[in-house]
């Protein structure tokens, strides 16, 4: 199964650029679903249809879906939900209120990775394109199975057995309710479902996002920085897709003139900035068509007659190496000086990489848990770490 992730600032078109993807797949007879993870929903919008809380067939081999949380909150949370309502109320917090607050932050993104699993292992879909929130929200997305690996393989062992003997001995004189076995089966379920989807999001071949921007300054190092946290998190970026360019019979009539030569060189600080990745133009031509019409004209234009499917890059940016003695991390780190970087070691196991507002754990494979880090040095965009076995 194939995932494709749009995502980008808010307001350059993540949406039609992936409503687009998608049709162009069906059309191709891929089994495409078209899966939005942004709560401020406007994937129905963009298709000219009412999309539910369940999966929507808008034509041959082209379904839709738009994550409800509350509606997956009542029919696959239900057990956790009841269970964060019961505690609060515990503790003086209305009804009402208790069950709002059982509703987490991103919990639409973690519906939507077990989504990905469930469709992974029944071979439901061929490809699954994915609209996101903002990039904010995304990295958080890419980010959560990994950052979940990371305390289960260090806390979850012994969480679940201090919950067991609570619920045995302090659970019958506490008025503070314990979480149940069922509960814990939930949380298991999550954890499972966490290293699973782990796997298909660091497979470059399966997994690649595409980042949508305008010809705009700040949009333009929005993008920069959300490369640099997707590199971070080991997720393959593909491709850049340049949304809302005006077409060149609108630039030369006079009231665009100066907008041409703002557009002109904004276009280059992208090529600049982002070549030789492969970047993609869209016009702003198809604003008059709705529906089906605007996403073919949309994707004829996005990708003309190649498949959507095949990635642009299929690298990983992260990788471990072997030279002359040495065993090298190797992490592609674009538009970063070396003194914004942070590193450190957590333990014998885990190493910690901090840019800019993010932070990486990595857990570094059997070989090198007794290693020496030698030191790191920055070559070409890219951090690279060095390890010593003993």
């Amino acid at each position: 199964m194939r995932l494709i992730i749009y995502t980008g600032k808010g307001g350059v078109g993540k949406t039609s650029a992936s409503a687009a993807t998608a049709y162009r797949l069906s059309q191709l007879g891929y089994r495409t679903l078209l899966m939005s993870t942004d709560s401020a929903h406007s994937l129905g919008d963009s298709l000219g249809i009412d999309l539910g809380t369940e999966i929507h067939k808008v034509s041959e081999n082209f379904d839709a879906f738009e994550i409800d949380i509350i509606h997956e909150m009542k029919t696959k949370w239900s057990d956790i939900q009841e269970y964060v309502v019961e505690f609060m109320t515990s503790q003086g917090m209305g009804n009402i209120t208790a069950e709002e607050m059982a509703i987490f932050p991103g919990m639409e993104m973690i519906s939507a990775l077990f989504y990905v699993d469930q469709f992974q292992k029944n071979n439901s879909y061929d490809v699954i394109v994915m609209d996101t929130a903002p990039t904010g929200e995304t990295l958080r997305l890419l980010s959560l199975p990994e950052a979940a690996n990371w305390y289960v393989m260090r806390f979850y062992g012994t969480f679940k057995k201090l919950m067991a003997l609570a619920r045995a001995t302090v659970g019958k004189l506490s008025s503070v309710p314990l979480p149940s076995s069922e509960v814990m089966d939930t949380v298991d379920r999550l954890k499972d479902t966490f290293q699973s989807v782990s796997v298909t999001l660091d497979d470059p071949k399966c997994t690649t996002v595409r980042l949508v921007l305008n010809p705009e300054h700040m949009v333009i190092k929005e993008t920069m920085r959300a490369y640099t946290y997707l590199s971070l998190y080991n997720r393959n970026v593909d491709m850049l897709l340049v949304n809302k360019v005006l077409p060149d019979d609108i630039l030369v009539t006079p009231p665009f003139r100066d907008k041409a030569v703002e557009q002109e060189h904004h276009l280059q600080e992208i090529h600049d900035a982002f070549d030789p990745m492969e970047i993609k133009m869209c016009h702003l031509r198809h604003t008059e068509l709705k529906g089906i019409p605007m996403l073919a004209a949309m994707a004829n234009e996005i990708y003309g007659d190649s498949d959507p499917t095949q990635p642009y890059s299929d690298e990983s940016p992260m990788s471990f190496r072997y030279e002359n003695g040495i065993d090298l991390l190797v992490m592609k780190m674009p538009f970063v000086e070396a003194a914004q970087v942070e590193l450190f070691r957590v333990d014998a196991t885990s190493l910690v990489v901090h840019v800019g507002s993010q932070k990486r754990n990595i857990h570094l494979p059997d070989s090198l848990i007794s290693s020496q880090i030698l030191g790191a040095d920055f070559i070409d965009d890219e951090l690279i770490i060095k390890f010593k076995r003993e």
